[in-house]
């Protein structure tokens, strides 16, 4: 019995002595740890790689391009939209390795609403940059906000001259709403009355006495128009008999034109940015038989002879032409894409106002290998308010140049920023807008109705 609890003792001896010396080998199973420790250790190099992607991010550019895209004037909005687009293509949406990704800003030609939109283009879409608008009025106020963000705006086209004194009072707050698209209204409504001048002189068109009727929309862009041409008609010995001004919206004016035609004015002139109600007005007073000559400017920045007919007959209005081939062939591919006939005024500017921006951006990124809001501006500064630098390729004016001392307007002239006087005449289905001043271009003299 004794032997056998010997034995049985010997060989829990033996069995503890052979875990032990197990025990003893397990440290190797252990020391594979640091292997996984780095395996664990290379997880950062992917953490780097990931945090490299926002660099990819980085290299998107976002630009605001700020339009009535809704609301009373969203025909110009189309042709805006239009415009811009393929000024973009031209570039496949590229400056360098950016990509350019437009942010279609809708100020529904409403100040308040515009402000709104731009603000949220800046806060959540993130651009970096704005270009275009229509609106006066939109211009004025949503310049307050490219002054809180430090938004370079490129070619806004509100020409009132409230933006160029706003502008003034103080430039390094307000001068992030760069340049203007349009200058201010009296530096081109000086050929309405130039032309009227002309043909007086010339014996072609004999009024009983110089009297003009103002109107226009109720906006900043309406009330600067009338003020600048009612300064030049009674400049050139006009009497003014009437001005007024109606809401956006309107397309009722049978009590205002039978009052001009108890008025009987030689000529009525004004202005309607929304398409629905200066045709309304156009086709009314034909209906009325009103014979005084009109003035509607910016009739044709859209297109409107499907509204009016041949009661677009004779109405005077002002707009620019194509500058070169490349102008009538944007204008084919435009109609063409869009089923839509450009107008120079708004798709051919929003074309060119963008494409400005484009050609700005690539000296911006050529010069610095890199482009940012503060670049811009400071290029914006430094090269084109200086007018060292100008775009001399666009659709619609043979020059597009600033100077110190135009800046924020264009400079306004011959062979730079330019509309020649037209009339138009319903043809063939189609209104025909003819230049009769300046002499040297017009194709027709003044049609007297």
């Amino acid at each position: 019995m004794n032997f056998k609890r010997s034995n049985l003792f010997l060989i829990l001896t033996i069995l503890l002595s052979l875990s032990l010396v197990l025990g003893a080998c397990t440290p190797e199973a252990v020391s594979e740890e640091p292997a996984a420790e780095e395996a664990v250790a290379e997880e950062p190099a992917a953490e780097e790689a990931v945090a490299e992607e926002p660099a990819a991010e980085d290299m998107t550019f976002k630009l605001g391009l700020m339009g009535p895209y809704s609301g009373p004037s969203a025909q110009t909005g189309a042709q805006f939209k239009g415009g811009a687009t393929i000024a973009l293509e031209a570039y496949d949406y590229q400056i360098g390795p950016y990509t350019i990704e437009p942010v279609w800003v809708d100020s529904q030609s409403d100040p308040a609403k515009a402000s709104q939109a731009y603000e949220q283009a800046v806060v959540q879409d993130g651009i970096q940059a704005g270009a275009l608008n229509w609106h006066s009025s939109v211009a004025v106020a949503v310049m307050e906000v490219t002054a809180k963000h430090q938004i370079p705006h490129i070619f806004g086209f509100g020409a009132t001259e409230k933006v160029n004194e706003t502008f003034a009072s103080d430039t390094e707050k307000y001068g992030y709403w760069s340049m203007k698209g349009w200058p201010t209204p009296a530096k081109l409504g000086t050929k309405y009355v130039d032309a009227l001048e002309y043909y007086i002189e010339q014996g072609v068109y004999t009024p009983e006495a110089k009297t003009v009727a103002i109107y226009g929309e109720d906006t900043d862009w309406g009330r600067s128009f009338g003020a600048g041409v009612i300064e030049l008609f009674e400049a050139a010995g006009w009497e003014v008999v009437s001005e007024e001004y109606f809401p956006l919206e309107q397309t009722e004016f049978y009590p205002f034109l039978n009052k001009l035609k108890d008025l009987n004015p030689a000529v009525i002139a004004g202005t309607s940015t929304a398409p629905p109600s200066i045709t309304a007005l156009i086709k009314q007073a034909d209906e009325v038989g009103l014979e005084s000559l009109i003035i509607a400017d910016g009739l044709g920045w859209v297109d409107f002879c499907s509204l009016t007919g041949d009661s677009a007959t004779n109405v005077i209005d002002q707009i620019a032409g194509w500058s070169s081939d490349a102008g009538f062939a944007f204008a084919e591919e435009f109609e063409s894409r869009y089923d839509l006939a450009p107008s120079t005024s708004s798709a051919g500017l929003a074309h060119d106002g963008t494409k400005m921006f484009m050609e700005i951006a690539q000296a911006v990124y050529d010069e610095h290998g890199e482009l940012t809001s503060e670049l811009i501006q400071q290029f914006v500064e430094e090269k084109v308010w200086t007018g060292e630098w100008s775009m001399t390729d666009g659709l619609v004016m043979v020059e597009y140049k600033y100077t110190a001392e135009t800046t924020p307007d264009p400079v306004v002239g011959p062979g730079f920023y330019t509309f020649p006087v037209l009339q138009y005449s319903f043809e063939g289905g189609k209104c025909l807008g003819k230049p009769i001043f300046p002499v040297e271009g017009a194709v027709q003299e003044l049609q007297v109705p």
